[in-house]
């Protein structure tokens, strides 16, 4: 039999850095190492912007300012953005509780959204409903 000489084992310990904190995240030491921006209490917004400061400016001064300024007919500005038709119709609410009305009392013209609120529409007074029709913009059938 042959005896073979054992050789020393030889550990190699290579370290790794620690992987880079993705976009938007900072080390800040602490309990927690990876903070994000948004919750960082020292963070600061930078109000430079090619050395010069930025301003910040309302609605106010931005509609404003639009106004001075001649543009073509056809631009779409803050004041004058105009949308398409809805292509769902419009959401009708009870008059008595302010809930999704899913019903509509045929004599009085009045939203309601329970047997209840029409019970009640049916005791009220015609100027009280009147009023209802008024206050929804809504024209008043009854004389």
């Amino acid at each position: 039999m042959v005896k073979k000489k054992s050789q020393p084992e030889v550990t190699i310990v290579v370290e790794e850095e620690p992987p880079h904190p993705p976009d938007g995240v900072e080390e800040v030491p602490g309990p927690q190492s990876k903070m994000p921006i948004f919750r960082n209490p020292h963070y600061q917004h930078q109000t430079l912007i090619g050395g010069k400061k930025k301003t910040w400016r309302s609605l106010k001064q931005i509609v404003a300012h639009e106004k001075s300024l001649p543009w073509p007919p056809d631009t779409p500005l803050y004041s004058n953005i105009s949308a398409p038709p809805a292509l769902k119709p419009p959401k009708k609410y009870s008059d008595i509780s302010g809930l999704e009305a899913k019903y509509t009392d045929p004599q009085t013209k009045l939203f309601y959204a329970s047997s209840d609120e029409f019970a009640t529409i049916r005791s009220l007074p015609s100027d009280i409903i009147a009023g209802f029709l008024t206050l929804r913009g809504a024209n008043n059938p009854i004389p």
